[in-house]
């Protein structure tokens, strides 16, 4: 008989009260057990949940299988270190810590610990992905040229949050980066090369809030570009091959409705509401033609992480994966600092 795997979340702010809790709550074969968290907005939210203010309490409980880190970047790794010490398995919020030598570091100790750590990189499960991903197997573009990846937001102020403050692992890049680094890497694996810019465009801004990174493949390069000065206008995704381009405009849904406060897996979860576009170049006239629509569900991430747990399958998001993510975070950073292209491999 399999038994549901008891969960401790620990932090509940952003990432823990809009994505974790709700996720966790509502995958099969898991069991939101506890949460630390020192505010009461946990226990007013989860009231049949033990909140505690000290991670040590669910370290020690017996029954907790799996700790769930959706902490501030700077903590990731001694907190997952602490957990594959006492024994547990762990999901760690991106990225997976604030440098690739931590990160390397909690590779080996997950194997010396015989304990199953993964990365949420939710984002593998947006709908938009999902759909482009199709249509990239279907090879309906024919011989990619150029892709490009937005992930842009209107935010002229920096806000007083540890995301935006001068620290380790702070900053868009990091953020976001790291997200589309992952679905990049799932497209298309390893590129040959990158080349970075970093910047701090907004007044005041004490970390990293535009990024624009080219991935260089064979016969084509990508894109990866952020900036939280931008009003509105660029697509999410925009692909260009010889016989045909693709747009696709506007964010997953699932983040607004987890933010609504949504049941994940309502009616309607997860589809896209604005669908992209293929668009055929006919002599000098376009035809633009709908794709349909993918479904999303960050569901998966957890109910893939449950069966892992239980030895029914590998972890959604491996450590060997996160640690491309990693390299690849880093090397953009030296890229901008010295202002040139960088090989991936040594």
């Amino acid at each position: 008989m399999n038994f549901p795997v008891h969960v401790a979340l620990v932090g509940y702010g952003y990432a823990g009260k809009t994505f974790h809790a709700p996720l966790i709550a509502a995958a099969p074969g898991l069991i939101l057990h506890t949460i630390v968290s020192s505010g009461e907005a946990a226990a007013a939210d989860w009231p049949d949940c033990r909140v505690c203010p000290d991670y040590e309490t669910a370290l020690a409980d017996p029954e907790i299988e799996l700790i769930v880190l959706a902490t501030p970047n700077t903590l990731h790794f001694e907190q997952a270190e602490a957990a594959l010490l006492a024994g547990k398995h762990v999901v760690v919020d991106k990225p997976f810590t604030v440098n690739l030598y931590q990160a390397r570091a909690l590779a080996r100790l997950q194997g010396a610990c015989s304990r199953l750590v993964s990365v949420f990189h939710n984002r593998r499960w947006d709908a938009d992905f999902l759909a482009l991903r199709e249509l990239l197997a279907s090879g309906r573009l024919g011989r990619l040229s150029h892709f490009e990846s937005h992930f842009d937001r209107f935010r002229p102020e920096p806000r007083a949050r540890w995301r935006e403050q001068n620290l380790p692992g702070s900053g868009l890049w990091y953020d976001l980066g790291s997200h589309l680094l992952d679905q990049a890497l799932q497209l298309f694996g390893l590129p040959e090369a990158l080349q970075a810019t970093l910047a701090k465009q907004r007044a005041g801004a004490q970390a990293t809030d535009y990024f624009h990174v080219q991935l260089f493949y064979p016969g084509f390069h990508a894109v990866l570009h952020g900036s939280c000065l931008v009003s509105g206008g660029n697509p999410r995704f925009s692909l260009h091959g010889d016989r045909a381009s693709y747009l696709k405009f506007g964010l997953d849904a699932q983040e607004g409705a987890l933010k609504r406060g949504a049941r994940p897996g309502g009616e309607g979860w997860g589809l896209d509401p604005v669908p992209g576009q293929l668009l055929f170049a006919d002599g000098e006239q376009v035809l633009a033609e709908n794709q349909p629509p993918a479904r999303g569900d960050y569901r998966e991430y957890y109910q893939r992480m449950a069966a892992a747990v239980r030895g029914r399958g590998p972890v959604p998001v491996s450590v060997d994966e996160a640690l491309q993510v990693m390299t690849l975070l880093e090397l953009a950073e030296q890229s901008a600092e010295q202002g040139r292209r960088l090989p991936t491999r040594a």
